[in-house]
């Protein structure tokens, strides 16, 4: 089913009217509370800055406690062989 002139004026029409509705999709009054560029990029190294200082943190508190796991074990071992008792 083709398309009529006369679908093609409705439609021509339609789109007038949107277009002098607002000419922008968006305007300055509607994106004036967002940060700029820079601000933006401040706020993201700041960000990754503090999730690398917690990624590193967790990597050696990991190591950590794989080592008290160990002193834990090496306590045990310990004392069942010299039949001390546990202090807690």
């Amino acid at each position: 089913m083709a398309l009529t002139k006369s679908d093609f004026e409705n439609i021509k029409e339609i789109v007038k009217m949107a277009l002098s509705e607002d000419e922008t999709l968006v305007r300055k009054e509607d994106i004036k509370h967002l940060p700029n560029k820079e601000e933006f990029f401040d706020s993201q190294d700041k960000l990754i800055g503090e999730l690398k200082a917690n990624r590193e943190e967790m990597a050696i508190l990991s190591g950590l406690h794989r080592k008290i796991n160990n002193h834990e074990q090496r306590i045990e071992y310990i004392e069942e062989a010299l039949d001390i008792q546990p202090a807690i």
